[in-house]
């Protein structure tokens, strides 16, 4: 009776881990279908700029000539893709139809979404931000105007919802202006912030938010620095004694260089980056603004021909709004 008895509560325990199984990967899924639909929503304007031209051009061929690579060509050029990835994505694109055998137009659209995510995922890049590792150091660099410290802000909020304990190094004393707004996110987050003065050693902040995240056992100190391209060589010289000083007081931390670019701007991103990569060792980008563009072809060019990943992008204006990238979800987006 009692083999029975336990027997019998073994198999309703069973049934009860499978429920919660069940319910868990149906929450997850449920979690995927909104992260995704927020790409789907932010991306609009991207997506009717290439995803419905692309449909409307296929819809006027019955068969696939040179004439329809041309215009399928300059509609990526045209949405920033830029000519040395669209080349490569219509080239094999030509050879896949060749390939399957493929007559219908209607066919080429699903065969261009794989090719990009192919191209896209060539440099086995990581687009994850590993906070795990902590202590961890993040510089963020870019030019005044491009959303860097509402991005810090986020990053902010995003990371301490994630457990983990912020604080956050006003160190773009150029601009009293930055330090007064680093310090507005600062209250509203609830982290901590360490300042000087307009005008300060910018390596002195870094230096006194290393001393106080020790102290106080921060895992994440997020750096705000001038992005004053119009002179690189005193920029070089500014990200060159931070990191010494890093490198010196906390030889143990593991450090990243976040380039904020803002995507409206289209070809002018892709040359800050180029210049940012000069000066600075980029480990990854943030792109804000995507929700305000038609062109966010520049997500594609930065990660496939400058081989820098891709870390967020910003989807809108709330706190939330600044999202993990994923190469699949972003091409899925964009040719639907």
């Amino acid at each position: 009776m009692f083999k029975g008895f336990f027997n019998r509560n073994k198999d309703e325990q069973e049934e009860k881990i499978e429920v919660v199984d069940d319910g868990e990967k149906a929450m997850e899924v449920e979690e995927k279908k909104g992260f995704f639909s927020g790409f789907l929503k932010g991306l609009t304007k991207t997506r009717e700029n290439i995803s419905k031209k692309i449909d409307n051009i296929l819809a006027g061929f019955t068969s696939i000539d040179d004439e329809l690579y041309e215009m399928l060509e300059d509609t990526l050029i045209l949405s920033d893709i830029g000519g040395q990835t669209t080349m490569e994505l219509i080239d094999r694109l030509k050879d896949v139809v060749r390939e399957k055998r493929i007559t219908d137009p209607s066919l080429i659209k699903g065969e261009m979404n794989n090719l990009l995510k192919e191209i896209m995922n060539t440099g086995q890049l990581d687009n994850t931000m590993n906070i795990e590792d902590t202590p961890l150091i993040i510089l963020v660099v870019g030019v005044n105007g491009v959303g860097k410290t509402t991005t810090i802000g986020k990053l902010s909020k995003k990371y301490k919802d994630s457990g983990k304990k912020i604080l956050i190094a006003a160190a773009d004393t150029f601009r009293a202006a930055a330090i007064d707004q680093l310090g507005e996110w600062a209250n509203r987050v609830g982290v901590e912030m360490i300042s000087h003065s307009e005008g300060a050693d910018p390596a002195a902040v870094i230096f006194d938010a290393i001393a106080a995240s020790k102290s106080r056992k921060s895992d994440i100190i997020i750096c705000d620095t001038a992005g004053r391209l119009h002179n690189k060589k005193n920029l070089m010289n500014e990200l060159n004694k931070i990191h010494r000083v890093i490198e010196r007081e906390y030889p143990e931390a593991r450090s990243e260089s976040l380039l904020v670019l803002d995507a409206t701007t289209g070809q002018n991103a892709m040359n800050q980056a180029k210049e940012f990569n000069q000066v600075a060792d980029i480990s990854g980008v943030v792109l804000t603004k995507m929700d305000g563009t038609a062109k966010g072809g520049v997500v594609v060019r930065i990660q496939n021909e400058m081989n820098i990943p891709i870390k967020y992008i910003g989807l809108g204006e709330g706190i939330e709004d600044l999202r993990e990238f994923n190469v699949n979800d972003f091409v899925d987006s964009i040719i639907s």
